[in-house]
């Protein structure tokens, strides 16, 4: 094995060498691989784990996306819930792909903007609905309206048009005939028997304008975010609305598996109880 001349005490100690050299890289690929191994995504029931990001309204969307953000865990997918602070960016930020997917608007809204911004979206799945209010901190029912009461509704075009929807629903009003795509103003009112006079509020600040006008038209996740109780509305709509809050996706990620995974459980009998014991009247399945 050794050269003639070399002593069986050099011999000796060249093998050892050579052993610890072995050991020295045997450890080095061992750590490699113990780091390789640290640095990977985990992963949950044998499944890599998946990020989805959700951009929503504070409230109850994101409230609904964080009760079944734990049970997604275990099906190996990561729900990031995003809430910004003003809603009409998460259409924009669904289409620059900042997010994955948007909850926070009904079909009417999605269709009043989509033309105009080139939006090619979809609805993954019909979650619930938060029938819209007539609310009013100076009367206690709407035989009490005076003439010439001041209403507030709200200044986006779908809603407008459900407010007098709604108002047209309770007699107070009513519409001019062949009204489509849910597009209504006050100026599309035919018979005001009160004579009502309209003040268009920017959605969000409707709660802030209830104490000076005579009524408004709220919405129910800003009801519900200023602590006002929904059950407090004079009128309300009632569950066959067609304003289901929906769960929209860009065009073809419908189909990604753990889209569907997420509209599964936002569809599921779990969030049907939670949405009765959270919310009662206030968000309604539509499912």
């Amino acid at each position: 094995m050794f050269k003639k001349g070399v002593s069986i005490k050099t011999a000796i100690i060249i093998s050892i060498v050579i052993i610890m050299i072995a050991a020295l890289f045997a450890g080095c690929s061992s750590d490699k691989k113990q780091n390789a191994q640290t640095n990977a995504k985990p992963e949950t029931n044998g499944k890599r784990e998946v990020t989805v990001k959700v951009g929503a309204a504070a409230v109850p969307h994101a409230e609904i996306l964080n009760f079944i953000k734990p049970k997604l865990k275990q099906e190996g997918i990561n729900l990031e819930v995003v809430v910004l602070d003003d809603e009409g960016q998460l259409n924009p930020a669904l289409q620059t792909k900042q997010i994955d997917a948007n909850y926070f608007q009904h079909v009417p809204y999605l269709n009043s903007v989509a033309k105009e911004k080139g939006y090619d979206f979809v609805v993954a799945a019909k979650v619930h609905v938060e029938p819209i209010g007539f609310y009013s901190q100076k009367i206690k029912s709407k035989d009490e309206l005076k003439e010439g009461a001041k209403i507030a509704i709200p200044n986006n075009p779908s809603n407008e048009y459900r407010s007098l929807a709604l108002l047209q629903a309770n007699g107070l009003i009513k519409l001019k005939e062949g009204i489509a795509n849910y597009s209504a103003t006050p100026r599309d009112i035919a018979e005001n028997p009160k004579n009502l006079k309209f003040v268009e509020v920017e959605a969000a600040q409707l709660t802030r304008a209830l104490p000076d006008v005579d009524g408004a038209v709220i919405n129910t996740n800003f009801v519900l975010e200023a602590k006002i109780d929904p059950k407090t509305a004079l009128f309300r709509e009632d569950a066959n609305s067609p304003y289901a809050n929906d769960l929209v996706v860009r065009k073809g990620d419908e189909t990604r598996p753990e889209i569907k995974k997420i509209a599964e459980y936002l569809t599921s009998p779990d969030v049907k109880k939670f949405l009765g014991d959270k919310y009662g009247v206030a968000v309604v399945p539509a499912f």
